[in-house]
């Protein structure tokens, strides 16, 4: 059996993954049969958490399905998780009086800063991280010379992907 848990009507490992996600699946699995389990929150818990509800019970209380239909937390906040890693990695040039604000334009101290762009153009697409300008330079898929940041080492794949994940969302003032 699929549980019907947010857009995707499934449910899987990767949803397991976001401490908030896994919070809904918890209180779906709770609602859903009463499962009495203990087990310790550890890597196998996906696997656990998935073979239970996969071969849980019968049909879903009106509760569950209400839940089911609200849409899911954003995964990313621009305020709490990627405004502070702009802030900490990138300011210093693109700032107010910064080099890099100098020769772009880019203010990367703030939302409308960043969904401004460039004076060559915007820097992130809603919903489209893989064609916007911000992840085109973090990712170093640009020349040398415009690789962010500029004689530094490459944000880290978990930075890059707070900022991927927040553009894919939508890249909302959050």
């Amino acid at each position: 059996m699929h549980i019907g848990v947010g857009t995707a009507g499934h449910l899987g490992n990767a949803d397991l993954l976001f401490p908030r996600r896994l919070e809904q699946v918890l209180n779906v699995v709770c609602m859903e049969a009463p499962l009495k389990v203990a087990f310790a929150l550890t890597l196998g818990v996906a696997t656990a958490l998935s073979a239970m509800v996969l071969a849980g019970a019968g049909g879903k209380s009106p509760l569950c399905q209400a839940q089911a239909a609200q849409p899911l937390a954003p995964r990313v906040s621009f305020s709490e998780d990627v405004l502070p890693l702009l802030k900490f990695k990138c300011s210093s040039c693109h700032q107010a009086g910064g080099e890099g604000y100098e020769k772009s334009g880019l203010d990367l101290t703030s939302y409308q800063g960043v969904m401004k762009g460039t004076k060559f153009g915007p820097m992130v697409i809603p919903g489209d991280p893989e064609t916007s300008n911000l992840m085109r330079l973090l990712d170093w898929r640009a020349s040398a010379e415009l690789r962010m940041p500029h004689g530094k080492k490459q944000l880290s794949i978990c930075d890059r992907d707070t900022i991927r994940t927040w553009i894919f969302d939508g890249a909302k003032d959050n």
